[in-house]
């Protein structure tokens, strides 16, 4: 209707996935980048995330577009399936015969050697072989467990099919379970596509209406370009919503310009919402992460206060736990999403209170005051019921004793702070699960409860490929992966030792001495030298498997801390 009066060839801002409208910004030829390296990958999986609407569908597009003619793709868009559906499809997608099967036969295993001998054979014609889940949020447990199985087949020298997932990021945190562990571990990359900035909003609109054949001057006024980032939080799928809104707007007005009055009532119409300049409408799940990320210190703390004391007790054999002395002494204990920011995605919540003071130091048993060097007394296989009853019900008594395998004795106040004094900080995470436990390879504090019951508290102390070891004051117990997944939500929280020259908030460019430590560390970890420090440290977090932001936040300085050789507790090392 409006793509004449406005010079255009076709509509600008469809929300179709396009290919030909792909705005390339810096997080979008990344997420290429790693779906491109995922095709020319030795197998294993590929992760793309993104909320909904920031583009990960049309990276994929563009993917496709860009396939080399000796590679085979199969394509599923529709993933809610069963795994005999999700098999017959994929050898549909490859165009693989697969023999009837027998009456009673659920066709999994003819489909599955179906599908290993046409990978061999193409493997030995030279050819390879990538299979693309789109929506993969929507998969079911047992079908990512196939998944993963797919991923055995392979020769002596390699696998045989590359798997790239992409879906919203129910995903991560589908991946970050317990139980998801042995398929997290075959994720050989990962990235998680955000909003474009405001910087980033115009030359994307320009670049579609350029697309669509604008010849004229930018149809939208500086101060509507404002409006409508400000209105879609840079959200790719919103933008093109409202943009489009906001034309036919201005061309039932006659209008060869949009204002800012205009891009308003669009949103009005569009997102059935008062354009208040309140902000962005977010989903309920952005909206929570960045609330997540905004809540710190006293504020989080008595608001999950008033939470804790509207919980239902727990019918788990965990006692109840006493009312704590602090609010903050429950700060790290709810569950709630991840949440990314500059920090490497750490939120910064309020920290945990010591239970007790020096009276309670004393009365400490003889081993929590000179914890053991070996884990291997642990009993095992234990119950995990028996873990909570065992487990602390006051999170501040978990982190001193996480203090005193850093050799490090806090007493009365808040853990934290007593703690900077020896130059350990807390990273209090709250999600993340076995993958990130794993990265760190530090103990630190797991969160426990059974079902919707009051949580207790334990160190992790030892991580083994199929258990983990977990300590409770002078009690051990080893659980295997399953049985943990039962009573723990992925919950992890530990220090970490800070360099000199770093504060929170800070990034390196900031201060000259943590400028050059972080230099040291990159050569020392092999990061090319000569490209910009930011540009380094994106780098380094590329090859750690971080979101490579080029922000020194507290996950990066702990991955250099562990290229350097910082001495620091370890679960390999069992201190």
């Amino acid at each position: 209707m409006y793509v004449p009066f406005f010079g255009l060839d076709r509509e600008p801002f469809s929300i179709a996935p396009d290919p030909r409208f792909l705005f390339m910004s810096e997080r979008h030829r990344e997420a290429l980048a790693h779906l491109l390296y995922g095709v020319g990958g030795g197998g294993g999986f590929v992760l793309l995330t993104g909320e909904i609407g920031a583009g990960k569908t049309t990276v994929c597009r563009c993917l496709l577009e860009q396939i080399p003619p000796h590679c085979a793709v199969a394509y599923i868009f529709n993933p809610r399936l069963t795994v005999a559906e999700l098999l017959q499809t994929v050898c549909d997608e490859f165009g693989i015969a697969v023999p009837p099967r027998s009456p009673g036969e659920t066709g999994v295993k003819a489909a599955v050697d179906a599908l290993n001998a046409f990978l061999l054979r193409a493997h030995a014609e030279g050819r390879s072989a990538v299979l693309v889940i789109d929506e993969a949020q929507s998969l079911a447990p047992e079908v990512l467990e196939q998944l993963r199985l797919l991923t055995n087949l392979e020769t002596a020298e390699r696998k045989l099919l590359q798997i790239i997932l992409i879906g919203q990021p129910e995903l991560r945190e589908m991946l970050a379970r317990p139980d998801m562990e042995q398929l997290a571990q075959r994720v050989i990359a990962r990235y998680h596509l955000g909003p474009l900035s405001r910087e980033e909003t115009e030359p994307y609109i320009r670049h579609r209406l350029a697309v669509a054949g604008a010849q004229a001057r930018m149809p939208f006024e500086p101060a509507a370009l404002a409006s409508i980032h400000r209105l879609t939080g840079g959200v790719p799928r919103r933008i093109n919503l409202l943009a489009d809104r906001a034309l036919l707007g201005a061309y039932a007005q006659q209008r060869a310009q949009v204002d800012k009055r205009t891009v308003e009532q669009a949103a009005r119409e569009v997102f059935a919402r008062p354009a208040d300049g309140a902000g962005p409408l977010r989903s309920p799940r952005s909206g929570a992460a960045l609330a997540g990320a905004a809540l710190v210190g006293l504020a989080l703390a008595g608001a999950l206060w008033a939470w804790w004391l509207q919980r239902p007790p727990a019918p788990a054999p965990l006692a109840a736990a006493p009312a704590a002395s602090s609010p903050a002494a429950v700060a790290a204990s709810p569950p709630a999403p991840p949440a990314a920011s500059s920090a490497d995605g750490v939120v910064a919540i309020a920290s945990a209170s010591l239970a007790g003071g020096p009276a309670a130091a004393a009365a400490r048993p003889a081993d929590e005051a000179n914890p053991p060097a070996a884990e291997a007394d642990a009993p095992a296989s234990a119950d995990p019921a028996a873990v909570l009853a065992a487990a602390h019900t006051e999170v501040g008594i978990a982190w001193r004793e996480l203090a005193l395998r850093w050799n490090v004795a806090i007493g009365e106040g808040d853990a934290c702070v007593a703690a900077a004094q020896a130059r350990l900080r807390c990273l209090p995470r709250t999600g993340g699960g076995l993958p990130v436990v794993r990265q760190l390879d530090r103990p630190g504090i797991v969160t426990l409860r059974a079902g919707n019951g009051r949580p207790g508290w334990a160190l992790l102390v030892a991580l083994r490929e199929d258990e983990v070891t977990l300590q409770a004051g002078a009690q051990r117990f080893r659980l295997t992966l399953p049985a943990l997944a039962t009573v723990w939500r992925g919950e992890f929280a530990t220090f970490w030792r800070a360099p000199a020259g770093w504060r929170e908030g800070a990034n390196a460019a900031a201060d000259p001495a943590l400028r050059n430590w972080v230099a040291q560390q990159l050569d020392a970890a092999g990061v090319a030298a000569g490209a910009p420090l930011p540009e380094r440290v994106r780098m380094f977090q590329l090859a750690q498997g971080l979101p490579p932001d080029g922000v020194t936040g507290p996950l990066t300085l702990m991955l250099l801390n562990r290229s350097a050789g910082v001495d620091e507790p370890s679960l390999a090392g069992g201190r």
